[in-house]
């Protein structure tokens, strides 16, 4: 293996969990090992391990980048990695406002109902016993 390709496989490894990376790249057959060699490479390796920006930002990134581009099930795979690098549920959410601002309301929605289901299931979601409070009236 190159050099690149092994950086980038420990930083995804690190950042998605091995456990999904080492599945991922098993379950590629010779189509598909050519896509996982790509992405282990450039996008993790050399990419993600350049020193301009730290994990937390990049993570940042990605949420807001998947959300524009719709991209429901990476955004689920990279909330996951959001939280491994630090990132909290207040700044995912703060990140997804933003987005949802500049990607319009049905890419936004899209994006929270994932992210709801991975803090969901990660259990960072408090259950609300009363719904939210009303504006007052004009």
């Amino acid at each position: 293996m190159d050099e690149m390709y092994e950086k980038g496989l420990t930083v995804r490894r690190e950042v998605l969990g091995a456990e999904y990376v080492n599945a991922s790249i098993e379950a590629a057959d010779d189509f598909m090992g050519a896509f996982q060699h790509c992405v282990t490479s450039w996008c993790w390796g050399y990419t993600w391990a350049r020193p301009g920006l730290d994990r937390k930002t990049r993570s940042m990134l990605n949420l807001a980048m998947l959300t524009a581009l719709n991209r429901s099930s990476e955004l689920k795979l990279h909330t996951k990695g959001a939280l491994a690098n630090g990132v909290t549920v207040d700044e995912i959410r703060e990140v997804l406002l933003h987005a949802t601002s500049y990607c319009g309301i049905p890419a936004g929605l899209d994006a929270f109902k994932s992210v709801h289901s991975v803090l969901q299931a990660e259990g960072l979601t408090p259950i609300m016993d009363t719904p939210p409070a009303s504006p007052p009236a004009e």
